[in-house]
């Protein structure tokens, strides 16, 4: 039987990932502290400690590879978009940068994905925050599972 004390653990180990905003590499110390703490007592908790540690490890994994495809691309079209630079005095000082290319669309495409990735781990950590208060166990999606 799952008591109140194994659902505020669970609870807390998902919603501990938002101390990220605050602490650098929060969304890790945070769920991991608790998890190993209190996995011993229940395996209620130990199932959602793992899937909120396996969810943030996929969530950075899925960032740096997005990210490695989403930089050089504006970093290319950046220098190669600027034809010269005129600088004549403080009074005249012209940049020319040529236009938009499909590097460009796809690299801000790109950026829109991670945006909207952004918006939707919150909304699977807030789902699974209130999943584990109910007593339920919840499966993050495109989740990699690295602690099994």
């Amino acid at each position: 039987m799952i008591d109140n004390h194994q659902k505020n653990i669970a609870t807390f180990i998902h919603l501990s990932t938002f101390s990220r905003f605050f602490i650098p590499l929060g969304n890790f110390i945070g769920p991991l502290v608790l998890w190993i703490a209190n996995k011993e007592k229940s395996e209620f908790i130990d199932t959602h400690g793992k899937q909120a540690l396996n969810f943030q490890i996929s969530i950075l994994l899925y960032a740096i590879i997005l990210g490695t495809i989403t930089i050089p691309l504006f970093i290319f079209k950046l220098f190669g978009g600027i034809d010269f630079i005129d600088f004549h005095g403080f009074n005249d000082f012209h940049l020319n940068i040529g236009k938009p290319s499909p590097l460009l669309y796809i690299g801000g495409g790109l950026g829109v994905i991670a945006v909207i990735g952004f918006i939707l781990e919150l909304v699977f950590i807030i789902k699974a925050s209130f999943k584990a208060r109910e007593g339920e166990v919840y499966h993050y999606p495109l989740t990699i599972n690295f602690i099994k």
